[in-house]
């Protein structure tokens, strides 16, 4: 049935490949980034808790890779003419969805010392974050020779 988890192009080699590439560097980054390097400017912002977490954040991460990964195929697919390209689509397209969803309507709703920092710093690891998993996650396809979705017989 197109469209499932079912399709085989969507449980191959790549899939989990691609999996991995998001996050196996985006829980340190985060983790770091959040936590450790720039802590005290979180801090300053007054709008996180002072027990994070992690699990949740882990849960949310691993939600992400996995539709990350079904979705590269079918949106980058072979429409990208090498995995730099597809690097730069991904990017660009999940880059700007998830700082549109992790970004602005936190900013808009949520209580902080400042909006401008807040968006300032969240946009840097936002920008940081994509630069380095979407050319491991176009890596992952291309490695496979799977970047576009194999047909599926009727």
């Amino acid at each position: 049935m197109p469209g499932t988890l079912q399709e085989p192009h969507v449980m191959n080699k790549a899939f989990w490949l691609a999996i991995l590439a998001y996050l196996l560097p985006t829980f340190p980054l985060g983790y770091f980034w959040h936590l450790v390097i720039f802590a005290d400017r979180y801090h300053q912002l007054a709008m996180y808790r002072e027990d994070v977490i992690i699990p949740l954040g882990l849960a949310s991460m691993m939600i992400q890779a996995l539709l990350f990964a079904w979705a590269y195929p079918r949106l980058i697919g072979d429409r990208a003419a090498s995995w730099r390209s597809g690097a730069l689509g991904f990017g660009l397209f999940f880059g700007l969805l998830a700082w549109s969803f992790a970004v602005l309507p936190v900013a808009a709703k949520y209580r902080m010392s400042s909006v401008l920092d807040f968006m300032v710093l969240e946009t840097l690891f936002t920008i940081l974050q994509f630069a380095v998993v979407s050319p491991l996650v176009a890596l992952a396809y291309r490695a496979s020779g799977s970047a576009a979705p194999h047909s599926v017989p009727a």
